[in-house]
Formats: C-alpha cells, sequence, structure tokens
C-alpha cells in the first residue's frame, strides 16, 4: 500500500498506471487533478475501480475515514445522475431533429499509429503518448482499442491474401507441368511432320528428275532412228 501525492493532472494521470487496491491518491485541493466537476466524478470512479482511496487536504475529502467513504458512492450517485441528464436532453435533441452526436476529435492516423508503437515498444509512458496526441486517456485508450481491432482485420486480410496468393501458385505451376508436357508432345509431332513433308518433298523432286531425264533419253533415242 502507498501513499500518492498528486500535484496536478498529469501527475494523477501517472499515478493511475501504478495504483493498486488499497494504494490512496492525496491532493491539496481538486483543482490539482480536476478542471470541472465531470473530470472530477470520472476521477473519482477511476481509483475507486481500482479498489483505492482518496484524500483532498484543502476539501477535508479522506474516504480512508468513517466520514469520507461515502464520497465514491456520491461520485457515483452524480455520474448517474449526469448521464440520465445527457440522455434526456440527447432524446429531445432526436425527437426535435437536432442531434448529430458528439463530434469525433482528430486524429492524425500516422501520428497515432506511430505513437502507438513508440509506447508498445517501452519508449514511451502512456502518459507521454497521451500527451504528445493531446487525448484525455478515456479517448486515448478507445482509440488504441479501435487502433488493435483495426491491427487484427489488416492483419486477418493480409493472410487470407496471402493464403489466397499461394494456393494461386500452387495451382497455376500444377497447371503449368501438364500444358508442358503437351507442348512437348506437340512440338516432336510437328518436327515429325516437317520430317515427312521433307521426305514427301525430295521424293517429288527425285521422281521428276527421274520423269525428265526418260524423256530425254526417249528423245535422244528418236533422233537416232
Amino acid at each position: 500500500m502507498k501513499l500518492l501525492h498528486c500535484a496536478d493532472r498529469e501527475a494523477f494521470i501517472a499515478a493511475l498506471e501504478t495504483l493498486g487496491r488499497g494504494d490512496c491518491i492525496e491532493t491539496d485541493r481538486f483543482s490539482d487533478i480536476a478542471s470541472s466537476a465531470a473530470e472530477l466524478l470520472t476521477a473519482a470512479g477511476q481509483i475507486s475501480a481500482r479498489g483505492a482511496d482518496f484524500a483532498s487536504l484543502h476539501e477535508g475529502i479522506d474516504t480512508r475515514s468513517e466520514q469520507g467513504k461515502g464520497f465514491f458512492a456520491l461520485c457515483g450517485a452524480l455520474q448517474t445522475l449526469d448521464r440520465e441528464h445527457r440522455r434526456a436532453g440527447i432524446a429531445r435533441a432526436r425527437e426535435e431533429g437536432k442531434y448529430k452526436g458528439r463530434k469525433p476529435i482528430a486524429v492524425d492516423e500516422q501520428q497515432f499509429d506511430a505513437v502507438v508503437a513508440r509506447w508498445q515498444d517501452g519508449a514511451l509512458s502512456a502518459r507521454q503518448a497521451m500527451a504528445e496526441l493531446g487525448l484525455k486517456p478515456n479517448t486515448f485508450y478507445r482509440r488504441f482499442k479501435d487502433w488493435e481491432n483495426r491491427q487484427a482485420k489488416d492483419e486477418k486480410q493480409a493472410a487470407k491474401e496471402r493464403k489466397k496468393r499461394v494456393r494461386a501458385e500452387v495451382k497455376e505451376a500444377k497447371r503449368a507441368e501438364e500444358p508442358l508436357r503437351a507442348r512437348d508432345v506437340e512440338k516432336e509431332l510437328r518436327r515429325s511432320r516437317r520430317r515427312a513433308e521433307t521426305q514427301h518433298e525430295e521424293i517429288v523432286k527425285q521422281l521428276q528428275k527421274d520423269v525428265r531425264a526418260e524423256a530425254k533419253e526417249q528423245k535422244k533415242q528418236r533422233r537416232d532412228e
């Protein structure tokens, strides 16, 4: 069990990475870790979810004491109330055709991929990665989950393409073997035809030569008579 004193929001985000059950996050005042009531409620929920405690000296809140044990329950109830108000507001806006959904935070995909790669390699902490991208923890981890799903989908598609390519290469290799044999047979047949044609031409030429020689001999005999 350890006491983690957080003087600012950045220190709080870093403390969340190592916060464990029974630990306690301490601040001088609420504003050190939250710039709004919504951020404070979210921070309280993150601490409570890890089974840790929270103490704020200025406000006199300490969940380790009997008086402070209801703090997390109060924050949870306020979050629930806030969510219900938001849902009601969204429902009304939808009925009136005014609701267009939350505008997504613009993030450069190439920059996000590069930062996540460095984070996974251990070159950056999660806090540093969030700072570089300008994202809050919830948004960062939600985007990271989307990134993981996209990577898995891309890898699955790449594996499918590789498998398809290998199958095509195997099929092409098998197809190439048969035509090769067929071409060899066809080539030999062409050679045989050429040999036969050459022999035929030579025979015809010889016959023509013999006929001319015989005709010449007959003509000579007639002259002699």
